[in-house]
């Protein structure tokens, strides 16, 4: 291959990495002007849209996007990456792995983490919901007699977006990049040809404009944030889904395209309404019946020519279903994050990708995000509605990232104290300002992704407390595996033909099925393997290191099995591997054994009563090992156990 050749490979990767980060990870950020501008001046707000209060609008969000995306997560947050990978997951692994002072504080830190996590599917939930809206909404511009079937085809819009989860997003990603492409292009246009219109309008990005502007409007002024903050919702994107892409296509990505056209767009419907300004302040601040029968007074779709309105509402749609499925996929992804790290139990995965590992789809989740989301859509009924519940999800887990990353900086990275606590103030007034100002939206919705939240974070911390106790009480029963095997040679069981793989969680001790398989059964195979999987705190484990295997007894093997929180284990594939490294087994033709534990919530371990019921019934739901470890069904023998917690 000569240099010419290798360097036009490299340049259609680099071009094919940038093309699939506009699609999948600024699809939330970049719809975010069918609803910002609109959601600022809603009358309930008490915000007219005044030349003045228009230029200090377009400051906070030139400076909210510069501050919060550009310099926290472009510039700073996304150099923590986890072996490649992003995200809040990542942060709680690398956080997990820093020396702290106290075991107390690091506990603290985890949770703390674990509680964005669950913020995040708060957030999952609104965002296909005011983005699928926002965009049908658009139809109530050139024929505002549509209004009445707005929602009904924002449903069948999300009924089939979730329908089609389950056969993953390989088959139309293809087509993400070239469309959130357009859009953006889309977005750009529009804007320059409503600031050609009014281009004093630029001086909207002087920040004095928006010290005026809480000095003008004061206490109105600062609730405005809670507005302003929707413009930069779907920033933790760019983080999570650093592993997909890498930092420097979404860097080339953002800087390139992204924020260009975001910048323009928003300056393009504030100079729309600079040009129009009675019309604007009677249709969007006084919202009179008279004026605007129906109150659908969007700045961005009145930019769009007449001509283009309705392909404007179909490209919207789209852009908005790519934006959702982006959410959705993430909410797959930190699911199986959390089951590899311990704070879920096993769930069905499937994978939807013979290529990209990290598509997977989980049908409990994507079930449970779409009744949420068809609650929030039908109980709201519009995205001005849903605004009012939008932000505090978002927000909290802006402001979590911040501390996580500065724990990072200062602990891990060893940084000098003063930096971390300057970089951590700076970012956090910021972060709590947005947070504060939303505060005030938990009474008209906002307490929705709270109380999810919520559900998930105690979901999570239980599950993890109750294995906790679980594995410990089994280790205080377990037996030594040096130990019991010494035992056998004074009484050796019949040897079989055949091979039989015990999966067990702990490598020392003896799995309870071998125990009661040669206890009730008199029999030991020819051909033992005690398979354990663990789970380090990486996203990935490279094949090459994987599998370990140690002799122990004529015929008895360990093997250890080490992935990373973004793999799925799969028990016959490692033994495959192991095989080739050496081991005598014959897989096609083994049994596994599982040890099927029951849990009794009767003991006193220190678990609440009401926790210990919920860690049961987590338990019993749970999706069985088999499944999960991927052994063959016609090949597997569970064993009962009993634990009381």
């Amino acid at each position: 291959m000569s240099d010419h050749d290798g360097g036009d490979q490299a340049k259609s990767s680099v071009a094919a990495l940038t093309l699939g980060a506009l699609g999948v990870v600024f699809g939330d950020i970049g719809t975010s002007p069918l609803y910002s501008v609109q959601t600022v001046f809603l009358s309930e707000k008490g915000l007219h849209p005044t030349p003045a209060n228009v230029y200090g609008m377009l400051s906070l969000v030139f400076w909210s996007l510069t501050i919060i995306v550009s310099l926290k997560y472009v510039t700073f947050i996304m150099q923590a990456g986890n072996k490649g990978e992003g995200g809040i997951m990542a942060l709680i692994a690398l956080v997990s792995g820093a020396r702290l002072r106290t075991a107390r504080g690091k506990l603290g830190l985890l949770a703390l983490g674990i509680f964005g996590a669950s913020l995040f599917y708060g957030d999952g939930m609104i965002t296909p919901a005011i983005s699928v809206l926002s965009a049908v909404e658009g139809l109530e511009t050139p024929a505002p007699s549509l209004k009445r079937f707005v929602l009904p085809i924002a449903i069948v819009v999300l009924i089939i977006l979730f329908v089609i989860q389950r056969f993953g997003t390989g088959t139309v990603g293809a087509l993400f990049g070239p469309v959130m492409g357009v859009w953006f292009v889309v977005l750009s246009i529009l804007g320059i040809n409503q600031i050609r219109h009014h281009p004093g309008v630029i001086r909207g990005l002087s920040p004095t404009y928006a010290v005026q502007f809480f000095i003008d409007n004061r206490l109105t002024g600062f609730l405005a944030l809670g507005a302003v903050v929707l413009a930069v919702t779907g920033a933790e994107a760019l983080y999570a889904d650093m592993g997909h892409f890498g930092r420097p296509a979404i860097k080339r990505s953002w800087f390139g395209l992204v924020l260009p056209a975001l910048f323009l767009n928003y300056m393009g419907q504030g100079a729309y309404i600079l040009t129009n300004n009675q019309l604007s302040i009677n249709q969007i601040a006084h919202n009179d019946d008279k004026v605007n029968p129906f109150g659908s007074f969007n700045p961005f779709f009145e930019t769009v020519p007449s001509w283009g309105q309705i392909p404007m509402v179909m490209l919207a749609t789209l852009a908005t279903v790519i934006a959702s499925q982006a959410v959705i996929s993430g909410a797959f992804s930190v699911t199986r994050q959390a089951v590899q790290l311990g704070y879920l139990p096993r769930l069905t995965l499937r994978h939807t990708s013979a290529k990209e590992m990290g598509q997977v789809y989980v049908p409990a989740v994507n079930w449970f995000l779409f009744v949420a989301v068809l609650a929030l859509v039908v109980g709201f009924r519009s995205s001005a509605a849903l605004a009012s519940a939008y932000g505090i999800a978002v927000t909290g887990t802006l402001a979590i990232d911040t501390i996580l990353f500065f724990v990072v900086v200062r602990a891990l990275w060893r940084r000098p104290r003063w930096l971390a606590v300057v970089g951590a103030v700076g970012f956090l007034v910021v972060d709590l300002g947005f947070f504060s100002a939303n505060t005030t939206k938990v009474a008209s919705g906002g307490w929705f992704p709270l109380v999810v939240a919520a559900v998930v974070f105690t979901t999570l911390m239980t599950w993890r407390r109750g294995r906790d106790i679980v594995s410990a009480e089994m280790r205080r029963s377990e037996v030594p595996i040096g130990d019991y095997l010494a035992s056998l040679e004074s009484s050796p069981p019949l040897r079989v033909p055949g091979t039989a793989v015990f999966l067990t969680a702990s490598g020392g001790g003896t799995p309870r099925a071998l125990l009661h398989n040669v206890q009730h059964n008199k029999v030991l195979h020819e051909h033992v393997v005690l398979f354990t999987a663990t789970t380090l705190g990486v996203p990935h484990v490279p094949a090459e290191e994987r599998i370990t295997t140690e002799a122990l007894w004529p015929g008895v093997t360990r093997v250890n099995a080490s992935y990373g929180f973004q793999d799925v284990p799969d028990v016959p594939v490692a033994l495959a591997q192991a095989r080739s490294l050496g081991l005598a087994l014959e897989i096609e033709e083994a049994s596994y054994f599982l040890n099927h534990v029951r849990i009794v919530p009767v003991g006193d371990s220190g678990l609440a009563a009401w926790r210990k019921r919920l860690f049961t019934v987590i338990s019993r739901n749970a999706t069985n090992a088999a499944s999960f470890f991927g052994l063959p069904a016609d090949q597997v023998v569970e064993l009962g156990t009993q634990i009381e917690i």
